[in-house]
Formats: C-alpha cells, structure tokens, sequence
C-alpha cells in the first residue's frame, strides 16, 4: 500500500517554475535530476511546438527536511514543458517499448543564435533528448500531492 505524503500540512506548496535564461534552466535542472518517467510520458505536438513529459520528481527541496525529521523521502509528479521547439533528436533513446523507464540525470541549455539554442536532456545509460529551441522557455509544474518514495533513499551517482 503507498502512503501519501503531504506538503508539510499545507506550508509548503508545488513547485511552478519557468526558466528564461540558462541560469534559471540550471536551478530547475537540480530539482529535475534523477526523476523517472516511462518512454509513454513523452510528447511533442509539433503544432504547438511544445516538448513535454510526465516526470516522477525527486523532492529535492524537501530532501533536507526528511532526513532532519527522520521521515520517508518524496516524489512528486510533475509536467516538465519546453515551448518553440521546432526539432527533436535523440539518441540512445528506445520510444519502442513504452514501458521503457528513463531517468534524467541533467538539463542544459546550448545557445544557439538569435536567443534560440538547444535544451539537452542526458539520460542514464547515455541517452540525450535534444530539443532545437526558437527561445529558451522551460516550465516545471508538480500536478500531484507527494508520495513517499518508493525507494526511500536519496539517489546517488557512484562514481
């Protein structure tokens, strides 16, 4: 049985984030690093130019709190969207087998010309999503209340 966290009795409340520039880009990317989503959650509607998946976030943010109150780590689910997207490439990426889990390890934005560049997604297992940019615009949004994490720990990275 899963059991709900909670957003600290209502203090605190979901992330709504929008990078601009790559300095908001790399805050954003802290909070993103090591969500999981399933290859089904990932969407490009070339008519409205916009990139998105469906993330299982690491609550980063609440980390430090979990460990001081010796209490269960958090996901949350949250859309990450990335708007003028006029191209997508990937590579190491198998769309095949929607059942396919990734894990997102960073995001980084390469200037391109003109304000626009390329949104780079880096994947465990060496996969790289790459979105073609007119302008840097990036949004997260947690859509649902917090979970305990189904492993309860933090994820690393052993080097």
């Amino acid at each position: 049985m899963t059991q709900d966290a909670s957003f600290e009795d209502g203090r605190e409340a979901p992330l709504r984030l929008k990078a601009l520039d790559a300095e908001d880009l790399s805050v954003m990317a802290a909070l993103v690093q090591d969500a999981v989503f399933p290859a089904a959650e990932m969407r490009w509607d070339r008519k409205t130019r916009r990139f998105a998946i469906l993330l299982n976030r690491f609550r980063w943010e609440d980390a430090p709190n979990a460990k001081a109150r010796k209490r269960s780590y958090e996901r949350v689910q949250a859309v990450l969207a990335v708007e003028d997207v006029m191209r997508v490439q990937s590579q190491g990426v198998d769309k095949s087998d929607p059942d396919m889990v990734f894990s997102l390890l960073a995001m980084a934005f390469v200037p391109g010309e003109d304000g626009g560049g390329r949104v780079e997604l880096t994947l465990a297992g060496d996969g790289v999503i790459a979105l073609d940019v007119e302008a840097l615009e990036v949004i997260l949004q947690d859509v649902t209340r917090p979970y305990v994490a189904p492993s309860n720990k933090v994820p690393s990275h052993p080097t």
